[in-house]
């Protein structure tokens, strides 16, 4: 327990971390010579890598903050396409080999490379979101996704004006589903009469489902052909087409993970963001590197939510406060879930 509550009042007040990742692209690395040891931070991004906006984008602020603070060398790895679990594992090894410490794989798709390589590097943390890894050098990030998207959902059954609202999912896979679920119960629990059209773009993440913004926005103009007029897209990379489509048809969008309202590269399009359903990505990464700083390294299930600003819901567009008793409806329901009012479904 004392860990945890190290590692959360860490990560509360570091949200905000999302809204500074830039956008480029590439792989960039500070590595020193191979065998050395304690460097620093690394990370190896999931599908999509760096400049999504989103997911990626988020950890890699929180690298930026570690690496500012600490004053050492990190890297930040992307992935490559169409790569396998041995990919994945060599190039975790890699990085515990040249003696970078914590190692953190952004996304679920490293739990089995992680589980593989933290055996054989026991003097090196390593970190994962998303997923839950055994391991005592291991930490596993997870986050109440399903909370952060009921509040979203609060707001899209709020903000509709055709009482009928989409969902675009990135790849149909569990953690996805959480979005999903939260999202239609935060709906159906403000207004029934609100319909939830739902899509998942692949079903597999070798498919592009996290990284084809051109498939995302396919799904949003077909759910604005029948009438939905605020999206949220849980699809990493695909979600920047997602938004591109509502802003054309100038309905709204509610974007993940990161402030997408703030993000450079959405700037075209944020006046229809709406809002995001945050999740401090960068606060974890940042509070596991600080407690491998500190010499009090995090191992265990580490959970975000809303009672310690793990997710939450972003309120930076001015339009946000003008929309009919929104900001009341998502206070109320924030609230509950906190207190144990309300129950949030995952599935």
């Amino acid at each position: 327990m004392r860990r945890i509550s190290k590692l959360t009042r860490v990560a509360v007040g570091v949200a905000s971390l999302g809204l500074v990742a830039t956008a480029c692209g590439g792989t960039s690395s500070d590595s020193g010579d191979s065998g050395s040891s304690d460097k620093g931070l690394a990370i190896a991004y999931d599908v999509g890598g760096k400049g999504d906006q989103s997911f990626n984008d988020a950890a890699f602020a929180g690298l930026t903050k570690a690496k500012d603070e600490f004053g050492y060398k990190t890297a930040d790895i992307e992935p490559t396409e169409g790569e396998t679990n041995a990919d994945k594992e060599q190039r975790l090894a890699s990085l515990a080999k040249q003696g970078y410490n914590p190692v953190i794989g952004v996304g679920f798709a490293y739990g089995p490379a992680m589980k593989a390589v933290a055996a054989k590097y026991p003097k090196t943390t390593f970190g994962i979101v998303d997923s839950v890894v055994p391991g005592k050098n291991v930490a596993s990030l997870v986050f109440a996704e399903e909370q952060a998207s009921y509040l979203a959902g609060v707001a899209a059954a709020k903000a509709t004006k055709t009482d009928v609202v989409g969902f675009v999912g990135g790849v149909d896979v569990p953690l996805i589903h959480k979005f999903e679920a939260g999202y239609k119960q935060g709906v159906q629990d403000t207004n029934s009469k609100v319909k939830v059209l739902s899509q998942y773009l692949t079903q597999t993440a070798e498919e592009g489902g996290f990284s084809s913004p051109d498939k995302g926005k396919a799904a949003a103009e077909g759910q604005i052909e029948k009438k939905a007029d605020v999206l949220y897209a849980a699809a990493g990379l695909s979600g920047q087409g997602v938004i591109e489509a509502a802003a054309k048809a100038k309905v709204w969008a509610i974007g993940v993970d990161s402030d997408q309202y703030k993000q450079a590269a959405l700037a075209p399009y944020k006046n229809y963001i709406l809002t995001s359903a945050l999740k401090d990505v960068g606060g974890a990464v940042y509070a596991l590197s600080k407690s491998v700083h500190d010499d009090k390294p995090l191992t265990g299930t580490q959970t975000f939510d809303l009672k310690v600003n793990g997710v939450g819901l972003a309120e930076s567009n001015p339009q946000f406060a003008k929309v009919a008793g929104l900001q009341d409806a998502v206070n109320k329901a924030k609230q509950e879930i906190i207190d144990g009012k309300i129950k949030v479904n995952t599935e």
